[in-house]
């Protein structure tokens, strides 16, 4: 496509890869109606049953509110208790959530990846997951951020679930290329000014 050409469809584009996206977290995100299961849902699922073996306290972070309705359906289907916290959780209640979560009282929580950004201090959570990839990588670190804050006593381990063949994986690709390019400028950077 020349300039112009994608410049007038950026919008149509953009909802494009928006849907190849969520095809990827679970159809029924896009396909009107679908009853099948999603091999991404089910990997969670594994994960969340390997942590509860383990006495994991877990973070779970997607773009999509619909996704994390999703998922909350299926862990209060098996008796899982779980907080949920989205860009409509107002702030006091915010705060009351991260106290509760902190205190021990679940061990599950759910977060809108928008709203888990900034300003939540999740310090009891031991393991992040990340369930869906988000176009900027410092957005997907500082979600993970907020397992590692003061007061954290275990090694945080931070799952990123990609679903191998798709436009997740290109994202990854397009994310590690990023990182590795400002990692090769800081570190020339810091080559010059060594003596």
């Amino acid at each position: 496509m020349d300039k112009d050409t994608l410049r007038k469809n950026k919008i149509k584009i953009l909802a494009g890869i928006t849907r190849l996206r969520q095809i990827c977290c679970h159809p029924s995100l896009f396909v009107e109606g679908y009853k099948g299961d999603s091999a991404k849902l089910q990997q969670l699922l594994s994960i969340l049953e390997d942590s509860k073996e383990s006495a994991r306290r877990v973070l779970i972070f997607s773009q999509f509110t619909r996704m994390l309705d999703l998922i909350g359906r299926e862990l209060a289907g098996s008796g899982v208790p779980f907080f949920y916290l989205d860009g409509n959780t107002p702030s006091q209640e915010r705060i009351q959530l991260c106290s509760r979560y902190n205190d021990g009282e679940r061990d599950v929580f759910l977060i809108s990846l928008k709203a888990g950004g900034t300003g939540l201090n999740l310090h009891s959570a031991d393991t992040v997951i990340l369930y869906d990839t988000w176009w900027n990588p410092a957005v997907e670190e500082q979600a993970a951020d907020r397992a590692h804050r003061m007061g954290q006593k275990n090694t945080v381990q931070v799952i990123k679930l990609v679903a191998r063949g798709t436009i997740e994986e290109k994202m990854n690709e397009l994310q590690e290329k990023k990182r590795h390019m400002v990692e090769e400028l800081i570190d020339s950077q810091e080559k010059k000014k060594l003596p």
